[in-house]
Protein backbone atom coordinates (compact mmCIF):
# COMPACT_ATOMS: atom_id res chain seq x y z
CA UNK A 1 0.00 0.00 0.00
CA UNK A 2 1.34 3.43 -0.95
CA UNK A 3 2.25 5.67 1.95
CA UNK A 4 0.07 8.66 2.61
CA UNK A 5 1.18 12.19 1.98
CA UNK A 6 1.01 14.07 5.27
CA UNK A 7 0.45 17.72 6.13
CA UNK A 8 1.57 18.76 9.62
CA UNK A 9 -0.06 21.88 11.04
CA UNK A 10 1.85 23.33 13.98
CA UNK A 11 5.08 21.73 12.86
CA UNK A 12 7.38 24.12 14.71
CA UNK A 13 5.84 23.34 18.09
CA UNK A 14 6.93 21.05 20.90
CA UNK A 15 5.24 17.93 19.55
CA UNK A 16 4.83 19.14 15.98
CA UNK A 17 8.52 19.21 15.15
CA UNK A 18 8.80 15.62 16.33
CA UNK A 19 5.81 14.61 14.20
CA UNK A 20 7.54 16.09 11.14
CA UNK A 21 10.75 14.20 11.95
CA UNK A 22 8.87 10.93 12.45
CA UNK A 23 6.90 11.38 9.23
CA UNK A 24 10.09 11.90 7.24
CA UNK A 25 11.76 8.96 8.98
CA UNK A 26 8.87 6.68 7.96
CA UNK A 27 9.28 7.78 4.33
CA UNK A 28 6.11 9.81 3.99
CA UNK A 29 5.99 12.72 1.59
CA UNK A 30 5.70 15.39 4.25
CA UNK A 31 4.31 18.90 4.00
CA UNK A 32 4.54 21.47 6.77
CA UNK A 33 2.22 24.44 7.00
CA UNK A 34 4.10 27.74 7.04
CA UNK A 35 1.77 30.42 8.31
CA UNK A 36 1.94 33.76 6.54
CA UNK A 37 1.77 35.47 9.91
CA UNK A 38 5.15 34.11 10.99
CA UNK A 39 6.50 37.67 10.98
CA UNK A 40 9.80 38.00 12.84
CA UNK A 41 9.66 34.65 14.66
CA UNK A 42 13.14 33.67 13.58
CA UNK A 43 13.28 30.44 15.61
CA UNK A 44 10.18 29.07 13.88
CA UNK A 45 11.49 30.08 10.47
CA UNK A 46 14.81 28.34 11.11
CA UNK A 47 12.98 25.16 12.13
CA UNK A 48 10.92 25.29 8.95
CA UNK A 49 14.01 25.77 6.81
CA UNK A 50 15.68 22.80 8.53
CA UNK A 51 12.63 20.68 7.65
CA UNK A 52 13.04 21.74 4.04
CA UNK A 53 16.67 20.67 4.10
CA UNK A 54 15.56 17.27 5.40
CA UNK A 55 13.15 16.79 2.50
CA UNK A 56 9.88 18.28 3.74
CA UNK A 57 7.80 20.62 1.60
CA UNK A 58 6.75 23.98 3.05
CA UNK A 59 3.22 25.13 2.23
CA UNK A 60 2.33 28.76 2.88
CA UNK A 61 -1.20 29.32 4.16
CA UNK A 62 -3.14 31.35 6.71
CA UNK A 63 -5.99 30.60 9.07
CA UNK A 64 -7.33 33.98 8.00
CA UNK A 65 -7.53 32.77 4.39
CA UNK A 66 -9.88 29.81 4.00
CA UNK A 67 -8.93 29.10 0.40
CA UNK A 68 -5.23 28.88 1.26
CA UNK A 69 -6.04 26.17 3.81
CA UNK A 70 -8.16 24.31 1.27
CA UNK A 71 -5.34 24.47 -1.27
CA UNK A 72 -2.85 23.14 1.30
CA UNK A 73 -5.14 20.28 2.32
CA UNK A 74 -5.65 19.24 -1.30
CA UNK A 75 -1.95 18.43 -1.57
CA UNK A 76 -2.10 15.52 0.88
CA UNK A 77 -4.02 12.49 2.12
CA UNK A 78 -3.60 13.00 5.88
CA UNK A 79 -3.65 16.09 8.08
CA UNK A 80 -2.07 16.06 11.54
CA UNK A 81 -2.62 19.10 13.73
CA UNK A 82 -0.39 19.75 16.74
CA UNK A 83 -1.47 23.27 17.65
CA UNK A 84 -0.85 24.11 21.28
CA UNK A 85 -3.55 23.60 23.85
CA UNK A 86 -1.63 24.74 26.94
CA UNK A 87 -2.52 28.06 28.49
CA UNK A 88 0.91 29.10 29.73
CA UNK A 89 2.23 29.41 26.14
CA UNK A 90 -0.54 29.66 23.58
CA UNK A 91 -3.96 28.10 23.33
CA UNK A 92 -5.29 27.58 19.82
CA UNK A 93 -7.50 24.48 19.98
CA UNK A 94 -10.59 26.09 18.45
CA UNK A 95 -8.61 27.36 15.46
CA UNK A 96 -8.82 23.78 14.27
CA UNK A 97 -12.47 24.39 13.38
CA UNK A 98 -11.20 26.40 10.40
CA UNK A 99 -9.07 23.42 9.44
CA UNK A 100 -12.11 21.14 9.70
CA UNK A 101 -13.98 23.43 7.29
CA UNK A 102 -11.06 23.35 4.86
CA UNK A 103 -10.88 19.55 5.02
CA UNK A 104 -14.62 19.34 4.46
CA UNK A 105 -14.43 21.51 1.35
CA UNK A 106 -11.31 19.82 -0.04
CA UNK A 107 -13.02 16.44 0.22
CA UNK A 108 -9.87 14.36 -0.30
CA UNK A 109 -8.59 13.67 3.22
CA UNK A 110 -8.63 10.05 4.29
CA UNK A 111 -7.49 10.73 7.87
CA UNK A 112 -7.41 13.74 10.21
CA UNK A 113 -5.57 13.67 13.55
CA UNK A 114 -6.50 16.74 15.61
CA UNK A 115 -4.38 18.13 18.41
CA UNK A 116 -4.88 15.79 21.39
CA UNK A 117 -2.04 13.69 22.94
CA UNK A 118 -2.85 14.36 26.62
CA UNK A 119 -5.93 13.41 28.61
CA UNK A 120 -8.88 11.96 26.69
CA UNK A 121 -11.43 14.82 26.61
CA UNK A 122 -14.25 12.31 26.18
CA UNK A 123 -13.61 11.19 29.75
CA UNK A 124 -13.23 14.64 31.30
CA UNK A 125 -16.84 15.80 31.42
CA UNK A 126 -16.58 16.45 35.16
CA UNK A 127 -13.23 18.26 35.03
CA UNK A 128 -12.64 21.22 37.32
CA UNK A 129 -13.00 24.82 36.21
CA UNK A 130 -11.24 26.61 34.67
CA UNK A 131 -9.11 23.74 33.34
CA UNK A 132 -12.05 21.97 31.79
CA UNK A 133 -11.97 24.53 28.96
CA UNK A 134 -9.18 22.47 27.39
CA UNK A 135 -11.38 19.39 27.23
CA UNK A 136 -14.55 21.24 26.25
CA UNK A 137 -12.77 22.81 23.30
CA UNK A 138 -11.26 19.52 22.18
CA UNK A 139 -14.73 17.98 22.32
CA UNK A 140 -16.06 20.86 20.21
CA UNK A 141 -13.45 20.00 17.59
CA UNK A 142 -14.28 16.29 17.81
CA UNK A 143 -17.97 17.03 17.35
CA UNK A 144 -17.22 19.07 14.23
CA UNK A 145 -15.04 16.27 12.83
CA UNK A 146 -17.64 13.60 13.44
CA UNK A 147 -20.62 15.65 12.24
CA UNK A 148 -18.70 16.34 9.04
CA UNK A 149 -17.88 12.62 8.82
CA UNK A 150 -14.18 13.25 8.37
CA UNK A 151 -12.17 10.01 8.82
CA UNK A 152 -10.11 10.50 11.94
CA UNK A 153 -7.87 9.09 14.65
CA UNK A 154 -7.51 10.54 18.14
CA UNK A 155 -4.12 9.96 19.79
CA UNK A 156 -4.08 10.66 23.52
CA UNK A 157 -3.52 9.33 27.00
CA UNK A 158 -0.11 10.24 28.43
CA UNK A 159 2.04 12.79 30.21
CA UNK A 160 4.89 14.25 28.17
CA UNK A 161 8.26 13.25 29.61
CA UNK A 162 9.69 16.76 29.39
CA UNK A 163 6.93 18.22 31.51
CA UNK A 164 6.32 15.39 33.96
CA UNK A 165 9.29 12.99 34.17
CA UNK A 166 12.54 14.94 34.40
CA UNK A 167 11.07 17.06 37.20
CA UNK A 168 9.53 14.07 39.02
CA UNK A 169 6.16 15.66 38.21
CA UNK A 170 6.73 18.83 40.23
CA UNK A 171 4.19 21.52 39.50
CA UNK A 172 6.54 24.52 39.34
CA UNK A 173 9.77 23.23 37.79
CA UNK A 174 11.08 21.30 34.79
CA UNK A 175 14.28 20.01 36.43
CA UNK A 176 14.72 17.34 39.12
CA UNK A 177 14.43 18.48 42.73
CA UNK A 178 17.73 18.26 44.62
CA UNK A 179 16.64 17.85 48.22
CA UNK A 180 12.86 17.57 48.58
CA UNK A 181 10.15 16.23 46.29
CA UNK A 182 6.47 17.07 46.62
CA UNK A 183 4.33 13.94 46.46
CA UNK A 184 0.66 14.18 45.51
CA UNK A 185 -1.32 12.38 48.19
CA UNK A 186 0.38 9.02 48.81
CA UNK A 187 2.02 9.09 45.37
CA UNK A 188 0.51 5.75 44.41
CA UNK A 189 -1.84 6.79 41.59
CA UNK A 190 -0.83 5.24 38.26
CA UNK A 191 0.22 7.61 35.51
CA UNK A 192 1.13 6.96 31.87
CA UNK A 193 4.39 8.70 30.90
CA UNK A 194 5.85 8.87 27.39
CA UNK A 195 8.93 10.11 25.57
CA UNK A 196 7.85 12.80 23.12
CA UNK A 197 9.71 11.21 20.22
CA UNK A 198 7.81 7.99 20.87
CA UNK A 199 4.53 9.93 20.84
CA UNK A 200 5.44 11.12 17.36
CA UNK A 201 6.50 7.67 16.18
CA UNK A 202 3.26 6.07 17.32
CA UNK A 203 1.22 8.90 15.83
CA UNK A 204 2.73 8.43 12.39
CA UNK A 205 2.24 4.66 12.63
CA UNK A 206 -1.54 5.17 12.88
CA UNK A 207 -2.12 7.17 9.72
CA UNK A 208 -2.26 4.26 7.25
CA UNK A 209 -3.49 1.66 9.72
CA UNK A 210 -7.10 0.52 9.16
CA UNK A 211 -7.22 -0.67 12.78
CA UNK A 212 -7.07 2.94 14.00
CA UNK A 213 -9.64 4.47 11.65
CA UNK A 214 -12.26 6.45 13.58
CA UNK A 215 -10.80 5.21 16.85
CA UNK A 216 -8.88 6.53 19.84
CA UNK A 217 -5.30 5.33 20.22
CA UNK A 218 -4.07 5.50 23.80
CA UNK A 219 -0.40 5.95 24.67
CA UNK A 220 -0.25 3.57 27.62
CA UNK A 221 2.95 1.57 27.20
CA UNK A 222 2.94 -0.97 30.06
CA UNK A 223 6.46 -0.34 31.36
CA UNK A 224 5.83 3.41 31.46
CA UNK A 225 2.74 3.20 33.65
CA UNK A 226 4.22 4.31 36.95
CA UNK A 227 3.15 6.01 40.12
CA UNK A 228 4.83 9.26 41.10
CA UNK A 229 6.47 7.39 43.96
CA UNK A 230 7.87 4.75 41.58
CA UNK A 231 9.19 7.51 39.31
CA UNK A 232 10.88 9.17 42.28
CA UNK A 233 12.40 5.88 43.40
CA UNK A 234 13.87 5.36 39.94
CA UNK A 235 15.53 8.76 40.19
CA UNK A 236 16.86 7.99 43.65
CA UNK A 237 18.31 4.73 42.38
CA UNK A 238 19.99 6.48 39.46
CA UNK A 239 21.49 9.24 41.61
CA UNK A 240 22.14 7.19 44.72
CA UNK A 241 20.53 9.92 46.80
CA UNK A 242 17.32 9.83 48.82
CA UNK A 243 14.98 12.81 48.63
CA UNK A 244 12.85 14.16 51.44
CA UNK A 245 9.25 13.41 50.50
CA UNK A 246 6.56 15.94 51.31
CA UNK A 247 3.00 14.65 50.88
CA UNK A 248 0.44 17.19 49.69
CA UNK A 249 -3.20 16.47 50.41
CA UNK A 250 -5.71 17.08 47.64
CA UNK A 251 -7.25 19.88 49.69
CA UNK A 252 -3.91 21.67 50.06
CA UNK A 253 -3.08 21.16 46.41
CA UNK A 254 -6.42 22.56 45.23
CA UNK A 255 -5.88 25.54 47.53
CA UNK A 256 -3.23 26.66 45.02
CA UNK A 257 -6.15 27.78 42.83
CA UNK A 258 -6.43 30.85 45.07
CA UNK A 259 -2.86 32.05 44.58
CA UNK A 260 -2.00 31.37 40.93
CA UNK A 261 -3.06 33.08 37.71
CA UNK A 262 -5.50 31.67 35.16
CA UNK A 263 -2.91 29.50 33.40
CA UNK A 264 -1.78 28.20 36.78
CA UNK A 265 -5.35 27.37 37.75
CA UNK A 266 -5.73 25.33 34.58
CA UNK A 267 -2.52 23.51 35.46
CA UNK A 268 -3.64 22.81 39.04
CA UNK A 269 -6.85 21.24 37.75
CA UNK A 270 -5.04 19.06 35.24
CA UNK A 271 -2.46 17.89 37.80
CA UNK A 272 -5.30 17.09 40.21
CA UNK A 273 -7.06 14.86 37.70
CA UNK A 274 -3.82 13.08 36.76
CA UNK A 275 -2.21 12.57 40.15
CA UNK A 276 -5.13 12.38 42.55
CA UNK A 277 -7.84 10.84 40.36
CA UNK A 278 -5.69 8.80 37.95
CA UNK A 279 -7.56 9.99 34.86
CA UNK A 280 -4.95 8.52 32.49
CA UNK A 281 -5.27 4.97 33.75
CA UNK A 282 -8.51 4.53 35.73
CA UNK A 283 -10.67 3.34 32.82
CA UNK A 284 -10.97 0.58 30.27
CA UNK A 285 -10.24 1.58 26.70
CA UNK A 286 -13.31 -0.17 25.30
CA UNK A 287 -14.04 -1.38 21.79
CA UNK A 288 -13.41 2.04 20.27
CA UNK A 289 -9.94 2.27 21.77
CA UNK A 290 -6.56 0.77 20.91
CA UNK A 291 -3.25 0.85 22.78
CA UNK A 292 -0.26 2.02 20.75
CA UNK A 293 2.42 -0.34 22.06
CA UNK A 294 0.14 -3.34 21.45
CA UNK A 295 -0.58 -2.22 17.89
CA UNK A 296 3.10 -1.57 17.12
CA UNK A 297 5.29 -3.94 19.17
CA UNK A 298 8.18 -3.24 16.81
CA UNK A 299 8.59 0.22 18.33
CA UNK A 300 11.24 0.10 21.05
CA UNK A 301 9.78 2.82 23.23
CA UNK A 302 11.93 4.69 25.73
CA UNK A 303 11.57 3.55 29.32
CA UNK A 304 11.49 6.24 31.97
CA UNK A 305 14.77 5.10 33.57
CA UNK A 306 16.50 6.02 30.32
CA UNK A 307 14.56 9.26 30.08
CA UNK A 308 15.61 10.27 33.61
CA UNK A 309 19.30 9.63 32.90
CA UNK A 310 19.30 12.65 30.60
CA UNK A 311 19.10 14.82 33.70
CA UNK A 312 22.18 13.46 35.46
Amino acid sequence: MAQSKILVVGGTGYIGKRIVKASLAEGHTTYVLQRREIGLEIDKLQILLSFKEQGAHLVEASFADHQSLVDAVKLVDVVICTMSGVHFRSHNILMQLKLVEAIKEAGNIKRFLPSEFGMDPMLMGNALEPGRVSFDEKMTVRKAIEETQIPHTYVCGCCFGGYFVGNLSQFDSLIPPREKVNIYGNGNVKVSYMDEDDIATYTIKTVDDPRTLNKTVYLRAPENILTQMQLTEKWEKITGKKLEKCSISKEDFLALMKVVDFAGQVGVGHFYHIFYEGCLTNFEMGENGEEASELYPEVQYTRMEAYLKRYI
